[in-house]
């Protein structure tokens, strides 16, 4: 059998001896930038590098990184989808394109000495071309030299084949890797990936970034033809073991075991219980990776820390359909630790941290949701006297005939709605409610009704979202690049007023403002803000020059302070020095001098978590 370990050490082994260098995963909140809450994908850290920066490591790069992904959340209870998961990835910025990508990725898959999958059991899927561009013929070809049966080759449109970033950027079709995992040992006649979503199983994604998509809509060939490609750990442990679903691999199967014992409740039992089980155990997993990351952020109600307390409850709330009436979560949160800490040891440093957070939160949302079951009593008692003297008949009815009969919307879509935003109430906790009164509701109609109450508050919170996070994608316009270089000064300024004791925790950069997280356990004084602020613009109005300097890691280290375990770093790293004044390991980009900054001017400090501050500033 194959385990978790084994493949992680396979893929990259594999890789670095097609000479790609081996580079560390990123943390699962992004550094400077504002488009994204999450690490989503491993070529998110990788983005300036694709846009034409040289990588310090070379310009062929492999790596096992942690992602968070939540757009798929409700489909998690299925046998497939994930929020945390780990993606294998391999890099060509500029060095191979289409054919060592995919002759590559086949080898790994099938021959023996790697995965040793049988060729019979996957299929492929290409794009089939558009208005925008051709057909991809050039991966066509290569899957046939490679004696891929055509049946087994589905042409998909964009939706299916093609990535890019943003609205705007690189982008290109791309090439996804089947596995069968149907009834029968081997697929259909005629079944591939385009017809038969639910028996293949996507395991490997080659995106292939040939074009710029312009703000006018049109596309041109880049210059720089970059390979991006991902593996998902999970999916393929289980086309290599043969499981029923991702739940039954090793980073996730101790947990269902613990769930189990906590419940009382076997995951072999009804669908419903299963699919409970693997809800508590994929949120609970993501909700300690996001909390445990050396970046981690606890439950709150705004961008990362709204997500966490999210996940957090809507465990809790599936804990209750398994009739777990005591908290639970910490104890799911050890088990992921136990799982994981061998490859991501910042999970045992910030142990004390996640559990107490988890605990916090369920804790604070079992009270809310007793006070949610008492609102919404509350209104069916009060519709239900309404109906008594409307209709002067006691409800319900004795006769289970016309009980049966009856349907009423008793909570209506506003209110359902409002349960839910106040209280976390999913319609299904509302259902049951219902059901303890002998209540029954038009389902359909309830939940077309509901469902624009939804729509409503998700295009608001769209066009918040975008309003907010207008900044461009990682920071790479000419503001973002001058606040980059304004968190280096900053990050000195208050090392050199607080103490040599700071380090950064995290920062978000957007066309108009730059936010600082760092640790720091008090309050700033205005005085100590002051001396800040004065101390950055000193060194703005000196005009230092900013030199860039490549070196090996541990030479680096000698004189770089960081915040993150070293090995995170690759072999050779970046270093960027400001005068004698602030010289930090960074990707980049950055100013050639400080005076082009013009002037820093706080506006706002607070706290972030326990134990670390936040400031936002300006440049004028």
């Amino acid at each position: 059998m194959f385990t978790s370990v084994e493949l992680r050490q396979k893929y990259l082994d594999f890789f670095a001896s097609k000479g790609h260098a081996v580079v560390p995963s990123a943390s699962l909140i992004p550094e400077n930038d504002p488009t994204i809450l999450f690490t989503t994908a491993g070529m998110h850290p990788l983005v300036p590098y694709l846009l034409g920066e040289k990588h310090p490591a070379g310009d062929k790069l492999t790596s096992c990184q942690k992602c968070i992904r939540t757009q798929d959340i409700d489909e998690v209870g299925d046998n497939r989808h994930e929020t945390f998961f780990e993606m294998l990835g391999n890099w060509s910025l500029g060095a191979y394109f289409k054919k060592e990508a995919i002759e590559w990725a086949w080898e790994f898959l099938t021959d023996k000495k790697w995965l040793g999958l049988n060729p019979k059991k996957l299929a492929v899927s290409v794009f089939v071309g558009d208005a925008d561009a051709r057909f991809d013929e050039e991966v066509y070809s290569i899957w046939i030299g490679l004696d891929m049966p055509e049946e087994r080759i589905a042409k998909l449109p964009k939706t299916n084949n093609w990535w890019i970033a943003g609205a705007t950027g690189p982008c290109g079709p791309d090439t996804e890797m089947f596995y069968w995992v149907g009834e029968s040992e081997f697929p259909l006649s005629g079944s591939n990936p385009g017809n038969d979503e639910v028996n293949w199983l996507e395991i490997w994604n080659n995106v292939f970034m040939q074009y710029n998509k312009k703000p006018d809509g049109s596309y041109e060939p880049l210059k720089q033809k970059n390979v991006d490609t991902g593996m998902g750990l999970e999916r393929t442990l289980v086309a290599l073991n043969g499981y029923a679903d991702v739940f039954q691999t090793d980073t996730f199967w101790p947990l269902i075991q613990k769930i189990e014992e906590i419940s009382g409740h076997e995951y072999a039992g009804s669908a419903e219980i299963r699919r409970s089980m693997r809800i508590i155990a994929d949120h609970l997993r993501a909700t300690t990776m996001i909390v445990g990351d050396d970046r981690g952020v606890g439950p709150s109600n705004v961008e990362q820390g709204y997500v966490v307390r999210r996940l957090i409850r809507r465990a809790i709330r599936h804990g209750r359909t398994l009739g777990i009436k005591n908290n639970f979560c910490s104890r799911i949160a050890e088990e992921t630790i136990k799982v994981f800490v061998r490859i991501y040891p910042e999970l045992e440093k910030n142990k004390n941290f996640v559990l107490e957070e988890i605990n916090k939160e369920e804790s604070k949302f079992r009270s809310t949701l007793e006070n949610g079951i008492k609102e919404i009593d509350r209104i069916i008692n009060k519709k239900l006297k309404m109906m008594d003297t409307a209709t002067a008949v006691r409800w319900p009815p004795s006769d289970p005939i016309a009980r049966s009969r009856f349907t009423i919307n008793v909570v209506t879509p506003r209110e359902a709605f409002d349960l839910y935003q106040s209280y976390g109430f999913p319609l299904e906790l509302i259902n049951e409610e219902l059901a303890r009164h002998a209540l029954l509701i038009d389902a359909e109609e309830f939940k077309r009704e509901f469902g624009k109450e939804y729509k409503k508050h998700q295009e608001v919170s769209r066009m918040g979202s975008e309003q907010k996070f207008k900044g461009g994608l990682a920071g790479t316009g000419e503001i973002e690049t001058k606040y980059h270089t304004a968190t280096h000064l900053l990050l000195s300024a208050l090392n050199n007023v607080l103490g040599q004791g700071v380090l950064q925790k995290g920062s978000n950069i957007t066309a108009e403002r730059l936010r600082f997280d760092f640790n720091y356990a008090e309050k700033l004084t205005t005085e100590q803000l002051k001396q800040v602020e004065d101390l950055v613009n000193k060194k703005i109005k000196e005009d230092i020059k900013v030199e860039m300097l490549e070196m090996p890691r541990d030479e680096a280290l000698k004189t770089v302070k960081v915040s993150f375990d070293p090995n995170k770093y690759p072999d050779i790293v970046k270093v960027y020095k400001i005068g004698d004044f602030s010289v930090e390991l960074c990707g980049g980009p950055h100013v050639e001098h400080t005076g082009v900054l013009g002037q820093f001017k706080i506006t706002k400090e607070e706290a972030s978590s326990a134990g670390v501050r936040r400031i936002k500033a300006v440049l004028r």
